[in-house]
């Protein structure tokens, strides 16, 4: 799916049942699109990508244009518009994996955490099974 393709009905049909969940995260009121709101929705889009955005106030064609206005503007697919409420969606980009891969450590050998045996306070196996003989002498069962 590029941003540029219109969504197929296939492809909307996940993305419609993925966003039944959602709360709107941007609240529309007027007709006139602010560059703030526009970025918010940007914003919105990068870290979610699928929204809902709620329109107060506004009639029937003054919402499909600001619809068609916030998909224009943000770079997103139109996925649904069910009264009041606009469905965007605009795929995340991968992200490079090349430059973005850490080294590979072994947990044992990292600076700073000591292993499990070497921590104060912690008793080892013939410790135990000391602890449990005793309580077994007294009657007690052991958990």
């Amino acid at each position: 799916m590029s941003v540029e393709s219109v969504l197929t009905p296939a492809e909307r049909q996940p993305l419609k049942g993925r966003a039944h969940r959602l709360r709107p995260v941007v609240w529309i009121v007027e007709l006139r699109l602010a560059e703030t709101v526009i970025a918010e929705v940007g914003r919105a889009l990068a870290a979610h990508e699928l929204i809902k955005v709620q329109t107060v106030g506004l009639d029937r064609e003054a919402r499909e244009q600001v619809y068609a206005e916030l998909c224009a503007r943000c770079g997103a697919q139109p996925v649904q518009h069910i009264g009041k409420v606009l469905v965007l969606f605009r795929k995340k980009p991968e992200p490079d994996r090349t430059t973005t891969k850490r080294p590979e450590r072994n947990p044992a050998t990292r600076p700073g955490k000591p292993g499990r045996a070497r921590r104060p306070g912690r008793r080892d196996a013939s410790q135990r099974e000391t602890r449990i003989t005793r309580t077994a002498r007294r009657g007690f069962r052991s958990a």
